[in-house]
């Protein structure tokens, strides 16, 4: 008897290791990750918001992982083309896709996006957040955004203002802010929000709504004039510039959102561990500073979280779309 229970409990004692060895083996291939180089896809040209926010979470994420993380920069059909190289990428990982609200746009404005921004990506966070700049040309007499909308209101369709392309969040916040105002404008698109940037300085473009980090700088050197924010509220990097609602025009709110998203089916293991490698790394001190100089303010928000915002803004572009008059392309 005695002997049979010692065997019973060395039977247990080895399952139990079997047991611990399997669970330690799958611990430790999420605990490799990322045993290679990781490409992260910018679907934008350099020199914009999402190109910013990308190359600021690729340098903490190389920091951490000890990995090499290459931003890829793939412009082009309103960011539609670099969202299908990541949708069409194995779900391992190794290829993620940092993007902006361009991508509930595209599926707003475009019939055939070349994936559905629901079905064929993993949400996993949404990284930063911004509200934009109303600016004009040093040179345009306008110093309020009332004698912009008048001098508008003067001559319709004639002032131009410039986008990263049709179909981006920089177009459609163009858009939304001329249907508020009730004005006719020129749309000029460009490669990048930066170019487009670069072209309001210029004088090739007389107004823009432009996202904070590429407009602070030129406004704070006095080569643009601010006239308003976006947002419902103030902002600590530009202090002075008014709501759009103090402002004068009433209910018009435009953020702008940077998000990082997967393939579908990436592994929920992989998931977490990007999700809060992520997350700690922008919620670290120099990293934050590094966002607020950029005009961003840190999100960090969870994998479900993230998925609810996506579908609404879905909703909420659909909604512009129709009430602008933009048909599907």
């Amino acid at each position: 008897m005695r002997r049979r229970f010692i065997q019973r409990c060395l039977f247990v004692f080895a399952g139990a290791g079997l047991l611990t060895g399997h669970a330690g083996a799958a611990s430790s291939e999420t605990d490799l990750f990322p045993a290679k180089s990781v490409r992260m896809v910018v679907p934008l040209a350099p020199g914009g918001g999402s190109d910013i926010v990308a190359r600021l979470v690729a340098q903490s994420l190389a920091q951490r992982w000890r990995q090499t993380v290459v931003v890829d920069n793939r412009p082009g059909a309103g960011g539609t083309i670099g969202n299908s190289i990541v949708a069409r990428a194995a779900p391992d990982g190794y290829t993620m896709l940092v993007s902006s609200s361009t991508m509930a746009i595209s599926s707003a404005l475009y019939r055939d996006t070349g994936a559905d921004i629901i079905r064929d990506f993993q949400p996993v966070t949404l990284i930063a957040s911004q509200p934009s700049i109303i600016a004009v040309n040093a040179a345009l007499p306008a110093t309020s955004l009332q004698e912009l909308i008048a001098l508008m209101k003067a001559r319709p369709g004639k002032l131009a203002f410039g986008s990263a392309g049709a179909g981006t969040a920089s177009h459609l916040a163009n858009v939304q802010f001329t249907v508020a105002a009730g004005v006719d404008a020129l749309h000029v698109p460009y490669k990048s929000a930066g170019l487009a940037a670069t072209a309001l300085l210029s004088g090739e473009l007389q107004f823009m709504v432009t996202n904070m980090a590429t407009a602070l700088p030129q406004l704070k050197a006095g080569r643009i004039k601010g006239l308003a924010v976006t947002s419902t509220r103030r902002v600590a990097g530009a202090p002075d510039l008014p709501t759009a609602g103090e402002a004068g025009l009433a209910g018009y709110d435009y953020t702008t959102w940077y998000a990082m998203l997967l393939p579908a089916r990436t592994p929920n293991p992989v998931l977490s561990r990007i999700h809060a490698d992520v997350v700690s790394g922008i919620q670290q001190r120099d990293y934050r500073e590094r966002f607020a100089a950029q005009g961003l303010d840190v999100s960090g928000t969870s994998v479900d979280a993230f998925r609810q915002h996506l579908q609404a803004e879905v909703a909420k572009w659909r909604g512009v779309v129709q009430l602008a008059g933009l048909t599907a392309k």
